[in-house]
């Protein structure tokens, strides 16, 4: 093992030292910057075209790849963001005002029991019918309410979500402009030989742009379809709905049927067969072969990662990182294949 002397020690000391006070000190903007570089890497190929376009002129391609990544993504999330503020205040003060009673729901969900279902609420002793109603009603209430109350806050912190979209794109800018030149000084500085650094480069490359390419538009297929059919079978709030359905979505194989799954199954048992019915195959069949066809092609086929692999990654990486998550669990499933596929092929490391 290589022995390094008091001078280099100290200097390798120092710049572990600049270092975690440089991230903390970009802490604040910490998700400004996760997409900014997200961002650059995705659109890359845009500010590629751009730059060839141009006669390369990087400045004017820069420019012109933020002006089109402002219309083509930041606008339309901001008017549909504005318009799911709107119905969840709408929602949240038809809860308060009781035109949405959750009381009134479960006792229709009661009344249709059959008998052999209070005999299995009876079995895990769960006979006092009032009290379980009063739990669920207000659990019911609480996560509805929560909801709304989040997205409400979401809508109060306009400035705040502002200054980090003027820092992502700000960054942006010069991630496009000079992404060539500081991802081969990354790749200068990282200690790893060349065999080594390159399929671990271009795994983080290809898998952060299947991961938000592939769940992106698997989330914006499946939450448009399915607040379609929510304003379709007149649920209050579909927007709101779409949007939390879109959010869901991100988590494989589960996702917006956590939404649909249970407002089938409501409909079903209070006796709006027709709605129950047409919500559950549609769910199944078109929403459900949304994640089931869309989503290995886009994610699974480029990362080259199992769906089980997908599947826990995400939920995980969201569990830790939240929404930064349905990236970075991904990003790091694919690197710890890549690096432990490198280790059991280095015939250095086996004595060969």
């Amino acid at each position: 093992m290589k022995r390094y002397t008091l001078p280099q020690s100290s200097f390798l000391l120092l710049l572990g030292i600049v270092t975690l006070a440089f991230f903390w000190i970009l802490l604040p903007f910490s998700g400004a910057v996760f997409w900014g570089v997200v961002f650059a890497i995705v659109f890359a190929p845009l500010y590629a075209a751009l730059l060839n376009a141009l006669g390369n002129r990087p400045n004017s391609a820069a420019l012109l790849a933020l002006l089109l990544i402002v219309l083509m993504v930041i606008m339309p999330l901001a008017m549909i963001a504005a318009s799911m503020v709107d119905q969840a205040s709408a929602v949240y003060t038809m809860i308060n005002t009781g035109q949405i009673d959750f009381n009134v729901m479960f006792q229709r969900v009661i009344a249709a029991l059959p008998t052999w279902a209070i005999s299995v609420l009876e079995r895990f002793e769960l006979t006092n019918i009032a009290m379980l109603q009063e739990k669920l009603t207000a659990g019911a209430a609480q996560i509805s309410q929560a909801t709304a109350r989040y997205a409400i806050n979401f809508g109060s912190k306009a400035l705040d979500f502002l200054v980090s979209i003027t820092v992502m794109l700000y960054l942006l800018f010069f991630l496009f402009r000079d992404g060539r030149t500081l991802s081969a000084r990354i790749k200068r500085a990282v200690p790893l030989a060349s065999r080594y650094k390159k399929p671990l480069f271009d795994n983080f490359i290809t898998v952060i742009r299947a991961t938000v390419k592939g769940n992106v538009l698997v989330a914006m297929a499946q939450g448009a379809l399915g607040g379609a059919i929510f304003w379709f079978l007149d649920v209050p709030g579909p927007l709101l709905w779409a949007v939390v359905m879109a959010f869901l979505s991100l988590l494989p194989a589960v996702g917006a049927a956590i939404i649909w799954g249970p407002v089938a199954i409501y409909f079903l048992i209070t006796g709006s067969l027709w709605q129950g019915i047409v919500l559950a195959l549609y769910g199944v069949l078109v929403i459900g072969l949304v994640d089931n066809v869309l989503r290995p092609i886009l994610v699974g086929k480029d990362t080259k990662l199992p769906d089980y692999i997908v599947l826990l990654s995400t939920i995980g990486g969201m569990a830790l990182f939240g929404l930064n998550g349905f990236v970075i669990g991904p990003v790091i499933a694919a690197l710890f294949i890549a690096a432990w596929d490198l280790f059991a092929n280095a015939d250095e490391f086996h004595g060969e």
